[in-house]
């Protein structure tokens, strides 16, 4: 009862539940970016380019609105001034480009469109090669990094804390068919440090309370560290997610996908950093306790 007591929340007594769930959730992230895939937006597959300028301002947000009727939500627009905008479209076929400028002239009759060309990836198969590699060195960076810090287990737990955040993100965007762009990718790397950092206090504090709490046992000096770091998690936590959801209601097409992969990435990165690095540890540190 004297140990219970220096804590509220046995974490540790549902590790198991919480990594068969991880589990699940893993393994239908995976299997839908195998069978359905990620829809690719027109930074990676490339389009049409259309440039219109208008006799009169015009809004972003007005022309979107147009496009959207044809079909074209992922259009990426772009306004070089007042009066003129330049549109990305996704299909490559002549009569979209058609069909995105008659839906224009519908509703402003006097536009002129300056050009049209096809265009190709914002982001191409040796960029994105490229950011498998910088995104592995990283990895490794962070895996040396930790080892020398503390140890090589807390390393390996925070690696497979990152890489379960990010196959439940992708795995989410997979599912709902959001498309993937350039801003999906700045909002991984945004989970990456978010997730890591949050692990990083919490096996701290692990370590910390290991050299004066081991006579307790592993699972009651896991509980311990978790709930001393309670309120930092959450209280971080609130005040990330809280902006970003005004950012997803408010903050319309262009900043939709990306806060909402923030909040996916919030909800399952604090979750990752009390359960899952946590429960790696634990077992880890039953069969290999720590020393020092």
């Amino acid at each position: 009862m004297e140990k219970l007591a220096k804590y509220r929340f046995n974490f540790m007594g549902y590790r198991r539940q919480a990594m068969a769930v991880s589990a699940i959730l893993i393994l239908i992230s995976l299997g839908s970016l195998l069978t359905k895939g990620l829809n690719l937006g027109i930074d990676f597959t490339g389009g049409n380019l259309v440039q219109i300028e208008f006799q009169a301002p015009v809004e972003v947000g007005d022309v979107r609105d147009v496009l959207a009727q044809t079909g074209q939500e992922s259009a990426v627009i772009q306004a070089y001034s007042d009066r003129g905008v330049i549109i990305r479209l996704k299909a490559e076929e002549e009569d979209v480009r058609q069909r995105a400028v008659e839906a224009l002239r519908s509703k402003y009759e006097t536009l002129q469109v300056l050009r049209f060309e096809k265009v190709g990836p914002v982001v191409g198969q040796q960029l994105r090669q490229e950011a498998f590699i910088a995104l592995g060195l990283a990895l490794l960076g962070i895996l040396a990094y930790i080892t020398v810090r503390f140890q090589f287990r807390f390393a390996a737990a925070s690696v497979v804390a990152l890489l379960h955040d990010t196959i439940i993100t992708l795995g989410v965007f997979s599912l709902t068919g959001r498309e993937i762009s350039v801003t999906f990718i700045a909002a991984i790397l945004t989970i990456v440090g978010y997730s890591l950092n949050d692990t990083i206090v919490v096996l701290d504090r692990v370590r910390e309370n290991w050299k004066h709490l081991r006579s307790w046992g592993v699972d009651d000096t896991m509980n311990v560290s978790i709930n001393q770091t309670l309120s930092r998690t959450i209280n971080t936590s609130l005040t990330t997610f809280l902006p970003v959801l005004a950012f997803y209601i408010w903050g319309g097409p262009v900043l939709s996908n990306f806060s909402f992969a923030l909040m996916v990435g919030i909800l399952v990165g604090t979750y990752s950093s009390i359960y899952v690095a946590s429960s790696i540890l634990d077992e880890w540190f039953k069969k290999s306790p720590l020393k020092g």
